[in-house]
């Protein structure tokens, strides 16, 4: 544990994005109340704002998990050591990053625990136990969890020892079934990500040294942040038969047949509050999609005279009236702060749309409505003012999109040779599209030599025929996604 004392304080002013962008991204964080740093090191505090935020996110994958026939349960935190090391890939792969537990109480354990890294290990075993049949297929369950890694690096949200996820884990009767699996719900990552966290993002296949250990093969979707860096959003894995063969997870097939389970696993984590905080914050701190935004609404009444008796009440219709249409909206009627300070903090903390209402408005039956997006204000008549503001709740929701696949694209170049790839990788300039040849050796020397890994192939590439490696000068197999990452 680190002490209270190794804990930065809270920052005042918010360091510019042009002068430091991993400060100013942890400024946001902790200014706009995210999250925080905890005694426990690498560990951090969700903050009741950050939370609210994790929970809509939950509410828009569960909705579509359940939409494709998913089911939640839960599995436990610890796995025993001789589960884990069951798989020798898969062990290789988190051994740096595993905590163990080997005392309860005052007694050694008998047999060390890990606490989970990932729940393949446990899940397996489980599978094992249900599954006798090809009737008993699919098996389609999805986990709400925390997961433990022990980094050696951390920032908040983006990597910290211990987070919070969604994994799925199926069970299929044919191969084909799993990899249609495996691609559905990359999918529905992607819809999740560009619908209801306007963040635009590339979905393809990693290489062989990116996927996932003990898979066949990993999918992700892969988003730039506002600094260049991309960011993995999420992954899908098709593990084959691996550790079916591993648990022994089998069932009588339809011609009477011992056969072995195909397997996939999938998931997302708390670190997409990061990318929504990197891919569409500003120098004044958080923009937070409307679909995504604890409050997608504050109403700000302005004092003057006696405006509890005059403003207040308007602003409290107001309020409700949008409630009642399913806006998530917030009545700041503090008086321990001015409208000027109330205004800064909002805008600090995201809110999509402020509502200002004072005396003056009340005689001209109207109200201010002012954007976080554009920073545009504009009166607007009362009559009508609940449809107006959801029309501008949805066109904020699209304007970030637009915005920051705009920002992709100007950020994404291509280069056939490596002496133009290295030129263009120096800094931060995105993605740069390459062919490459689908050597592991070319990959690991291009990633020592510019920092750049390959994102993914996506899904939709063209083919590379007729085109040299990059690297190496070997014919091309695809074109790949190159950036410097998170």
């Amino acid at each position: 544990m680190s002490k209270e004392t190794d804990i930065p304080e809270l920052p005042k002013e918010i360091t510019p994005q042009s002068q430091d962008f991993g400060r100013w991204y942890i400024d946001v964080v902790r200014r706009a109340e995210l999250a925080d740093y905890s005694p426990v090191k690498g560990c951090m505090v969700i903050r009741p704002y950050g939370y609210a935020i994790w929970e809509l996110m939950q509410q828009g994958l569960d909705r579509r998990f359940k939409a494709t026939g998913h089911v939640n349960a839960y599995f436990p935190l610890f796995i025993p050591q001789s589960l884990l090391m069951k798989e020798a890939e898969h062990v290789e792969g988190f051994a740096p990053q595993v905590a163990w537990v080997t005392r309860g109480g005052t007694e050694e354990l008998e047999e060390p625990l890990v606490v989970r890294p990932t729940s393949e290990t446990i899940i397996g075993p489980m599978y094992a136990k249900w599954i006798q049949s090809w009737r008993d297929l699919p098996i389609l369950i999805n986990q709400w969890a925390n997961v433990v890694r022990w980094e050696k690096v951390t920032r908040l949200f983006l990597r910290t020892t211990e987070f919070l996820w969604q994994e799925g884990h199926t069970a299929h009767e044919t191969a084909e079934e799993a990899q249609e699996e495996t691609l559905r719900m990359l999918g529905v990552y992607k819809d999740f990500a560009e619908n209801d966290l306007a963040m635009p993002v590339l979905d393809g296949r990693k290489t062989d040294s990116e996927k996932f250990a003990g898979a066949e093969r990993t999918y992700s979707i892969e988003a730039l942040m506002g600094d260049g860096r991309a960011l993995q959003a999420g992954t899908s894995h098709n593990l084959g038969q691996n550790f079916a063969k591993v648990y022994d997870i089998t069932f009588q097939g339809r011609d009477k047949s011992l056969q072995y389970i195909w397997g996939t696993s999938w998931g997302v984590t708390t670190r997409l509050i990061g990318a929504v905080v990197m891919v569409h914050g500003d120098e004044g701190g958080l923009i937070l999609p409307p679909t995504i935004a604890p409050y997608q609404v504050v109403i700000v009444p302005i004092p003057r005279g006696n405006w509890r008796e005059t403003v207040l009440p308007r602003a409290q219709a107001i309020r409700d009236e949008l409630a009642g249409r399913g806006v998530r909206v917030m009545l700041d009627d503090r008086d321990s702060q001015t409208p000027g300070w109330k205004f800064n903090e909002w805008e600090l903390r995201g809110v999509p749309l402020r509502l200002e209402i004072g005396p003056k408005d009340i005689e001209k039956s109207q109200v201010v409505l002012a954007r976080r997006d554009t920073r545009e204000k504009a009166s607007a008549p009362m009559e009508g003012l609940a449809a107006h503001v959801e029309r501008l709740l949805a066109t904020i929701q699209r304007t970030l999109f637009d915005r920051a696949l705009k920002f992709r694209e100007e950020h994404t170049a291509t280069a056939d040779g490596y002496d133009e790839f290295k030129t263009i990788m120096d800094g931060r300039p995105g993605f740069v599209i390459s062919p490459w040849c689908g050597s592991a050796a070319c990959e690991a020397e291009i990633k020592a030599e510019t920092q750049a890994t390959i994102r993914n192939i996506p899904l939709d590439s063209p083919p590379a025929d007729g085109k040299a490696c990059l690297k190496c000068g070997a014919p091309a197999t695809a074109h790949a996604w190159f950036a410097k990452a998170y």
